[in-house]
């Protein structure tokens, strides 16, 4: 475990299939505003992004030999030594994708006990938004990791006129998984009716 005050490295994956990909894009910032909430905490840190594209072979061969070679060996052990996982993933047939499946079957399942992570996937439209809930948050509770409240979903509208809505999303869950890193609770959200004006006072006017 990282001590108090020292160097924070955060491992990103991201498994879209295309260069560029909205699953690369939404995984850029989600990275970016990790580091800027580090940054504005005085946290150093360092950002690790790993294209699952580029050991997609690799992957199927450990699966067939149940061996990693060399390349694939250092992007496992980057996630396991890592303190935080940003993982992002297009939706395929209402699920993760396959490339993203391979990877975690590879990882050990004990590698991410523990370990604070932050969920996001990408796909055409909003209906398939829950993909979130019920495929990722499973996976990822089975893995024993700890999963930050806020998962970010981004449709093809969420890049046009509505991108100030993705970047909300995109800032709280960071913020979320900063709190996990650097050991400080996330504060709850203000409750405008927590203290509410008495009747009797908004009759006088």
């Amino acid at each position: 475990m990282t001590a108090p005050g020292g160097e924070r490295t955060i491992a990103v994956v991201t498994a879209g299939l295309t260069t560029p990909s909205s699953t690369r894009l939404l995984a850029d910032q989600l990275a970016a505003a990790v580091r800027d909430t580090l940054d504005g905490r005085g946290i150093p840190r360092r950002v690790v992004t790993i294209e699952l594209r580029d050991v997609a072979h690799d992957l199927t061969n450990n699966l067939l030999t149940g061996f990693p070679s060399e390349s694939l060996r250092e992007v496992l052990e980057t996630v396991v030594k890592a303190d935080a996982l940003i993982a992002v993933t297009p939706t395929f047939s209402a699920s993760y994708n396959g490339l993203f499946k391979m990877f975690f079957d590879v990882l050990d399942d004990k590698a991410l006990v523990g370990k604070p992570v932050l969920l996001g996937a990408t796909g055409g439209t909003e209906r398939h938004s829950l993909v979130l809930e019920y495929a990722l948050r499973p996976l990822f509770a089975y893995l024993q990791a700890v999963v930050v409240p806020t998962a970010v979903y981004a449709a093809s509208s969420d890049w046009g006129p509505h991108a100030t809505a993705l970047r909300a999303r995109v800032e709280r869950a960071a913020t979320e998984l900063v709190d996990l890193i650097s050991h400080e609770p996330t504060k709850p959200p203000i409750d405008p009716f927590a203290n509410p004006t008495p009747f009797e006072d908004l009759l006088k006017g």
